[in-house]
């Protein structure tokens, strides 16, 4: 699957920045954006002020990823599926 990287421009705290994407990326962060019913220049905001380390555009996947991880872990709960690490990531097994 090929995905195309979309650059946009968007203004955090005052200062107009570029950030780098593909579109699933942008799709996710517009969901999640509306879910916590702010806008994505807030919600990159947040995740920018939040960051320790590396690229925008890296903690914005790493963001996405983390959040679609809870929300896969939290229908695995409500469903009565458990959880088990495999190297380090999630795995989800039936109970």
């Amino acid at each position: 699957m090929k995905s195309t990287i979309r650059k946009r421009s968007i203004v955090i705290a005052e200062h107009k920045t570029s950030v780098s994407l593909e579109d699933e990326f942008w799709s996710f962060l517009k969901e999640i954006a509306e879910v916590r019913d702010q806008t994505v220049a807030d919600l990159v905001f947040e995740i920018d002020k939040d960051r320790e380390h590396g690229n925008l555009s890296s903690a914005l996947r790493l963001f996405v990823l983390g959040y679609a991880r809870d929300q896969a872990q939290a229908g695995a709960r409500r469903s009565g599926h458990t959880t088990k690490r495999v190297n380090g990531s999630q795995a989800i097994e039936a109970a």
